[in-house]
């Protein structure tokens, strides 16, 4: 089974206040990344239609503050799918409305999520199809992306075995 790209696509909104924010008046880069995680997760259930964890964050590249009294603007969309999981890109934005400026890309972030049953075991998901040639782009490069990630996640092993004891040791 196959299912549209856009059928994923998701949108959270929110004000920046001042508890949101670090000595700098910009939204704090840990609130950020929770929003993130929400929204990608929400795209990845829309897909699967089941649940799902959160397996890697990519990266989170900021490319410009999101200050307090803007409201920030988090798009996310299933980009590319193995057998049990799944690639979401999350686009964020940043918007002043006090000014006609209009909408900024603030910063992006790829994460992967995995669907679990209710047993915790993985399930397969439906396999993707673009909808447009831009989104045709994002899932093609997806597999690079997830060899990228693969190779990643065994230095990360490699690691743990390094950090397994106390830091300071």
């Amino acid at each position: 089974m196959k299912k549209l790209m856009s059928e994923s696509y998701a949108v959270k909104t929110a004000n920046v206040l001042p508890p949101d924010s670090n000595s700098h008046g910009t939204l704090f880069g840990g609130r950020l990344l929770q929003y993130v995680d929400d929204i990608a997760a929400i795209s990845a259930r829309r897909h699967c239609r089941e649940a799902v964890v959160t397996a890697s964050i990519d990266s989170m590249d900021f490319l410009r503050p999101i200050h307090v009294g803007e409201i920030v603007i988090l798009e996310a969309m299933v980009t590319h799918t193995g057998r049990s999981s799944m690639e979401v890109m999350v686009k964020i934005s940043k918007e002043d409305l006090t000014r006609e400026s209009g909408k900024e890309l603030a910063a992006f972030s790829f994460l992967t999520f995995v669907a679990l049953d209710e047993n915790n075991n993985t399930v397969e998901v439906p396999k993707i199809e673009p909808d447009t040639e831009r989104l045709q782009w994002l899932n093609d490069t997806g597999k690079e992306r997830a060899e990228r990630r693969l190779e990643r996640k065994e230095r990360s092993k490699s690691l743990s075995n390094f950090f397994a004891s106390d830091l300071l040791e």
